[in-house]
């Protein structure tokens, strides 16, 4: 399957990179010990350019996958790829960190001591690959097209956290990355600001051809944001059902009260719900 980066209603491109593959994947904690699995033959194909959310009981594996990806836990079988080149799988147990695949955080990890320009310029800085002059040029440009503007000399403590958080996804772009890595970014944020903060997103979606790799608890926040909704077992992970999520892009929270939306909603909230029983039965806990 894949899909189309809608620029506009008028225009579209083609996302040529950031395919990601992952063949039987089983990730297994202290082997010679307890051997917790956590995540259980796990296969998943995510077309460039997709927005994957991937939803799922607490503590069922969902961010053992998202390090596995992201180089920083190892896998114990299985084979992950990126744009068919393989990152981890039998003779490489653990993908390599790389600038490819950039993570952004719950807690967040900016630099209270660097303004919000100096916090994005950081990571093409110490890389060395463009001049100074060229990487702030490229941030300030960046900032104006996320909506931050008028922040750049203020540091992460001075701006919401909402603009906090949208700095952050700003860094992460400045690398170039082919896939983002979401681990429940909005989690902190009241609703209010986390709307705001979906719509942000999508609009800097649409103007970075990027996939984006999201794990949530939100149900609404998943259907609002996703191509597809991974639903995962409680663990060990692995897909219980995808659903696409076909609700056209470009979106806005209008798309809330349609019927279609209502009808994947309580589709996915039946799906979550059986997995989340069968996960509290057995003692999981938040993780």
């Amino acid at each position: 399957m894949s899909y189309v980066l809608e620029t506009s209603a008028k225009s579209e491109k083609a996302i040529s990179q950031g395919a990601i593959r992952i063949e039987d994947v089983v990730k297994i904690y202290d082997p010679e010990g307890a051997a917790v699995m956590a995540v259980d033959h796990c296969s998943l194909d995510i077309s460039a350019g997709e927005i994957c959310m991937i939803v799922g009981p607490s503590g069922c594996g969902k961010t053992t996958l998202l390090n596995a990806i992201a180089g920083f836990h190892s896998i114990t079988s299985g084979k992950i790829y990126l744009d068919d080149k393989l990152l981890c799988g039998p003779d490489k147990p653990m993908a390599e960190p790389g600038s490819d695949r950039i993570v952004v955080f719950q807690n967040g990890a900016l630099f209270p001591w660097k303004t919000n320009l100096e916090n994005i310029a950081f990571g093409p800085l110490m890389q060395g690959k463009m001049s100074k002059k060229e990487i702030y040029e490229k941030a300030r440009n960046m900032m104006a097209d996320a909506g931050l503007g008028g922040t750049e000399n203020n540091y992460p403590g001075e701006v919401s956290s909402g603009l906090r958080r949208r700095v952050e996804i700003v860094r992460a772009l400045m690398n170039d990355p082919k896939v983002l890595l979401f681990d429940e970014p909005y989690r902190a944020l009241d609703s209010l600001t986390k709307s705001v903060m979906h719509e942000a997103l999508l609009e800097i979606y649409y103007k970075n051809k990027v996939t984006i790799f999201f794990i949530t608890h939100d149900l609404e926040e998943a259907i609002f944001l996703g191509h597809r909704v991974v639903i995962m077992s409680s663990r060990p992970c692995k897909p219980k059902k995808i659903l696409d999520i076909d609700i056209p892009h470009p979106r806005d929270y209008s798309v809330l009260t349609s019927a279609r939306y209502r009808e994947l909603m309580d589709e996915v909230i039946e799906l979550v719900h059986e997995e989340a029983k069968k996960s509290f039965a057995a003692g999981e806990k938040e993780g």
